[in-house]
């Protein structure tokens, strides 16, 4: 078996069209036929592996789309669609799906608006876990996001899997926090799994991309075929970046879990030192339930929060850092904070968010810690 950090720089190795070591960005919207291989589309035995093979226009695929997904295939386990970004990703589940149910609990905004707009317009009915057996159906869909943003711990996939099953309904996992090497959510009973490649497999902070990953090859190309017509193809640009970034992503990832768990327990074992700042600290470490060591078999994720113990205080605590940058999103080499009120009205004001990078940790703690000790001294004045 090849390993991931192998595959990640190797697996699309086959689409090689030049002698380039580094794949070309495609800017062309259009590609010249083949006028001595002229087929019309209406005779194709295959249309998606015919145009993968000779694309035609850049809508319906181009050679590093069809890269990234090679490679995307591989490292995440399952034939993967590739998209413009996490949300069009999870459109298109739905739109291949049409569920008439939906359980969920708390979710990515977008995903969680996405199922509200389809609500809206189309009359889906959304529920809570707690009430799958109650109402879930053959053909329902059961969403997961773990781990869980902004706070960073776990839901236990096997037990939800299980009642999900029972009902012949299925599951889709939002494993953007957790990609592999750090869990692999088919181990635990997926049915579909998602990642907002805008962050982990992304990694740089300058490109947007979602996948869906599934089990067979057949709803694969039935998503390709429908992502043609939807218009969420991932764009060439985009696709150069990501292919780029997966050629280091088992590094950066490692490296990410490695850091936060350095940061998450020096924050845990000091907490005392910051009485009038730091209230709680959320992160899967610090769980304390058998399944979740199993699910992230590979480490913690690299998102944690902390809830202090006033809003002027989540405000100005970015304010005080050095590395960490005030901004929004995650799963960049950049570590980033955010007062997380910013961008959700549904958040305990007090919640700041934190995304670790692959800077040194030791310099990342020493600024961590010097920031709460400036609010800290200034609470005790």
């Amino acid at each position: 078996m090849t390993h991931l950090s192998t595959t990640s720089i190797h697996a699309d190795d086959i689409h090689n069209r030049v002698s380039d070591v580094a794949p070309p960005i495609n800017v062309t919207t259009t590609f010249r036929f083949d006028n001595d291989n002229l087929i019309p589309e209406a005779e194709l035995e295959n249309f998606i592996e015919a145009i993968e093979e000779s694309p035609v226009y850049a809508r319906e695929t181009h050679p590093n789309s069809i890269r990234v997904q090679s490679i995307l295939s591989s490292i995440l386990g399952g034939h993967a669609a590739v998209y413009n970004s996490g949300c069009s990703a999870f459109h298109a589940l739905m739109f291949r799906l049409n569920p008439k149910r939906v359980f969920m609990d708390d979710a990515y905004g977008g995903v969680e608006t996405i199922a509200s707009l389809i609500k809206e317009k189309y009359g889906l009915k959304i529920f809570k876990l707690d009430q799958i057996e109650e109402f879930a159906e053959k053909g329902d869909l059961v969403h997961l996001e773990t781990p869980l943003n902004p706070f960073g711990i776990c839901t236990n996939i096997v037990a939800l899997a299980e009642r999900v099953h029972k009902k012949g309904a299925l599951l889709s996992v939002d494993s953007t926090l957790a990609p592999p090497p750090l869990q692999n959510a088919w181990d635990f009973g997926a049915d579909i799994v998602m990642h907002s490649a805008t962050k982990y497999l992304g990694g740089h902070s300058d490109l947007l991309a979602g996948v869906l990953v599934v089990k067979d090859v057949e709803t694969q190309r039935a998503l390709i075929k429908e992502r043609i017509y939807l218009g969420t193809n991932l764009g060439n640009l985009e696709s150069f970046l990501l292919l780029r970034s997966l050629r280091t992503f088992e590094m950066r990832v490692t490296k990410q879990s490695e850091n936060a768990l350095k940061v998450v327990t020096f924050l845990h074992e000091n907490s005392a030192k910051y009485p009038k700042v730091l209230d709680q600290l959320y992160h899967s470490s610090l769980q304390k339930e058998e399944f979740v060591q199993k699910q992230l078999a590979g480490g913690h994720g690299a998102v944690f929060s902390m809830i202090l113990k006033s809003v002027e205080q989540a405000k100005k605590l970015p304010t005080k850092l050095v590395y960490f940058q005030h901004a929004t999103s995650l799963g960049g080499v950049e570590s980033l904070i955010e007062w997380r009120a910013m961008s959700d009205s549904t958040i305990d004001p007090c919640l700041v968010r934190l995304s670790v990078g692959c800077e040194n940790v030791d310099d990342l703690i020493q600024d961590l810690d010097q920031g709460l000790q400036a609010l800290q001294n200034a609470a005790a004045v």
